[in-house]
């Protein structure tokens, strides 16, 4: 027997109620900016600056170790990760201190690093630190605004993919649904201040491409089934579509969030930031595909008859042909 996630041939109405859908989607967008400018972001030592110590020694690293003797100096914002690479030999085992940028030092003091080492080498006698390296506010600001500028490019580009690929209703669709899936996550992270930093960023740019694959995909069956079924009122081909690819969708959206949640729960401290952004990403991505873009494009309307150029595209708002 195969495993189905939905049953094979399902007829549900997605649109029946496609006003509170986007309701609550607006709704939440808007929870979203507000919770953004009265929390803000909890921003890690790539934005608000830092520095990072590197560390090297025969012994294995032991970051439980590291970050208790490290605890009672009261540096705030401290990383401890393990780096691996395959050019290391079996007795370098190299990690990375990173310790926020302490209030009202543009650069953590010499002193504090001194501390910082002599801690460290209180667990290890054998440990060395190959390099000591700082991000001032200067260049954590300017990662800001690139960070800002490659999100801003990604849905842009995605816009103007669409746009080409398919018709204008179908781009605009797409974008709401990239907007509203980015402005939900870092609404959360405001609300609920966790650490944001560059892996987030990634994770963000990653949120995109997922949403939009599966947002793709709705929208190639969409067209496939306008070309097929010129009689069917565009409701009932937004229905048929989504139905016709649902099953598609959850058993990628599932078998997504179980490789997710496995790295969640095993995958230690460095990565779980990242990992939860992805997987609150995978379920609004999922969606957003159906019930934000999907339904911005049925109140749009589009071209019905796709073997010839229509002037009149976009304007039946729903309409079948005479």
């Amino acid at each position: 027997m195969r495993l189905r996630l939905v049953p094979q041939d399902t007829n549900w109405d997605f649109f029946s109620r496609s006003y509170l859908s986007l309701g609550i989607s607006g709704a939440l967008m808007v929870l979203s900016i507000v919770a953004f400018f009265v929390f803000g972001l909890n921003f890690g030592i790539d934005f608000r600056g830092g520095t990072t110590i590197r560390t090297e020694s025969a012994q294995p690293v032991d970051v439980g170790a590291y970050r208790d003797a490290m605890a009672p100096l009261g540096l705030g914002d401290v990383s401890i990760s393990e780096v691996f690479d395959p050019s290391f030999g079996p007795d370098q085992n190299v990690a990375q201190v990173r310790i926020q940028a302490q209030d009202g030092d543009e650069a953590i003091s010499v002193e504090t690093i001194q501390a910082v080492e002599d801690a460290l080498t209180s667990v290890d006698p054998d440990i060395t630190f190959p390099s000591v390296e700082s991000v001032g506010p200067k260049v954590s600001g300017e990662l800001i605004l690139s960070a800002i500028e490659a999100v801003i490019a990604a849905i842009a580009t995605v816009l103007v993919y669409i746009w080409l690929r398919f018709e204008w209703q179908f781009s605009l669709g797409a974008v709401a649904a990239l907007v509203h899936d980015v402005t939900l996550t870092i609404g959360v992270f405001s609300l609920f201040q966790i650490q944001f930093d560059l892996a987030i960023i990634a994770a963000l740019l990653t949120i995109v491409g997922y949403s939009l694959n599966d947002t793709v995909v709705v929208f190639d069956r969409v067209r496939e089934n306008l070309r097929r079924f010129k009689k069917l009122d565009l409701k009932e081909v937004l229905n048929l579509s989504i139905n016709e690819t649902l099953s598609r969708t959850m058993m990628t959206s599932v078998t997504t969030l179980l490789a997710l949640i496995s790295l969640f729960v095993l995958g230690g401290d460095v990565i779980r930031n990242f990992v939860f952004a992805m997987i609150w990403g995978v379920v609004v991505g999922t969606y957003s595909s159906v019930f934000v873009a999907s339904a911005i494009l049925f109140r749009l309307g589009v071209k019905r008859d796709w073997s010839k150029p229509d002037g009149e595209a976009g304007t039946q708002f729903g309409k079948t042909d005479p």
